[in-house]
């Protein structure tokens, strides 16, 4: 607990500091382009969030390597130095807005690969038929644990698109994570997991609700490269007790996303996957579902829109967190809360891009009036 407070505490001291010292003196990382097709805020905002995560984790790691010095002690610093590659090519792309989207997959794959020989972080069954046979090759491991740790990578990156959104997502796959590491007796994964969600935590209170600041490309990567990184981990460490499928229902969310849009707009719009769309789930609740202030155009009425449009996607999230946390060793299970998870994504995908929303997502139409110029309104009449 006192390396989740210790995160959580230098993460919102630091991000309370960035967001004070943008506003005084602004900074190449604030984000301005508001006409980017994903893009949804409307004012300019930083996007150094990564920089006071990555300062919440070494902290939290920190502590808990001088409280458990043995073994496991240098485990979260390695860890963390593993991660350098993916954390600096997100935020050089945030500072340049230069770096493309395979570069950046690249450097993560890199990370991965470091983990991998570092940490022996690799991927060694999966529960899944022909990938067992492929793990049991030292090159077959390589290969898929690379794979898997750039994916979700990439996929935290995908769906920070909204307020609260992707770091809240984080947050509780980190504490489903804790969780079973504590339940498997094993108190320094579990910790580490909470280092996780405390430096998460600290950066939410500032991005949700009202968007002060963003994570960037260097936080969604970092995230993502940490919450695959401590799954694999946990697995590693706790051989035969937690299903091979926990880790794959934790991240299942935004690895589908990443999976679905890759589909989408390589076959049905004929496009490269890098190229960005705001056709994504999140967008598409945004745009069609949370219809409160439709025609506002000031930016108090859009961010809380944004803001309210992020607890639709968390809901989602959950779908996939509680079946993994009630029967982590459970993999028949696990394979059918999964298996229910993709059903249910991609049928209410279909029925939102086809103007179809389910009636009880969508709020009343509120139009964008301040209501002193409704009561106006009101009085002339």
């Amino acid at each position: 607990m006192l390396e989740l407070l210790s995160s959580w505490l230098v993460s919102t001291l630091v991000t309370m500091g960035l967001v004070r010292l943008f506003k005084l003196r602004g900074s190449r990382f604030i984000d301005r382009d508001f006409a980017k097709p994903q893009g949804v805020h409307v004012v300019p905002v930083p996007r150094a969030g990564g920089v006071a995560i990555l300062l919440g984790l070494l902290a939290g790691s920190l502590l808990l390597s001088w409280r458990q010095p043995g073994t496991s002690g240098p485990l979260a610093l390695i860890l963390l130095a593993c991660a350098a590659p993916a954390f600096l090519a997100g935020l050089l792309h945030d500072l340049t807005d230069s770096w493309t989207p395979r570069g950046r997959l690249l450097a993560t794959a890199l990370s991965a690969a470091l983990a991998y020989y570092a940490l022996d972080a690799a991927i060694l069954q999966t529960a899944i038929p022909g990938l067992d046979w492929v793990v049991q090759f030292a090159a077959g491991s390589l290969i898929l644990t690379i794979l898997a740790v750039a994916g979700i990578a990439n996929s935290i990156n995908i769906i920070d698109g909204l307020n609260g959104l992707a770091s809240m997502c984080v947050a509780l796959m980190l504490g489903a994570i804790s969780y079973v590491a504590f339940q498997v007796d094993d108190p320094f994964m579990g910790a580490l997991a909470l280092c996780g969600l405390g430096a998460v935590l600290g950066f939410f209170i500032w991005n949700f609700p009202a968007g002060l600041i963003f994570l960037g490309d260097g936080g969604a990567y970092l995230l993502g490269f940490f919450v695959a990184e401590v799954s694999i981990l946990l697995l590693v460490r706790n051989p035969g007790e937690v299903s091979p499928i926990f880790p794959l229902l934790v991240c299942v969310y935004p690895a589908f996303e990443t999976l679905f849009s890759i589909y989408r707009r390589s076959f049905l719009r004929a496009t490269a996957p890098s190229l960005p769309d705001g056709i994504h789930l999140h967008s598409l609740i945004y745009r069609r579902v949370m219809r409160w202030t439709v025609g506002a155009k000031g930016a108090k009425a859009l961010t809380r829109r944004n803001s309210m449009t992020s607890p639709y996607l968390w809901l989602l999230c959950m779908m996939s967190l509680v079946p993994a946390t009630l029967f982590w060793n459970n993999t028949a299970v696990l394979t059918v809360a999964l298996l229910l998870f993709v059903v249910s994504y991609s049928f209410l995908y279909w029925r939102i891009v086809r103007f179809r929303s389910p009636r009880w997502m969508v709020l009343p139409l509120i139009q964008g009036r301040s209501r002193a110029a409704r009561n106006r309104a009101d009085k002339s009449h």
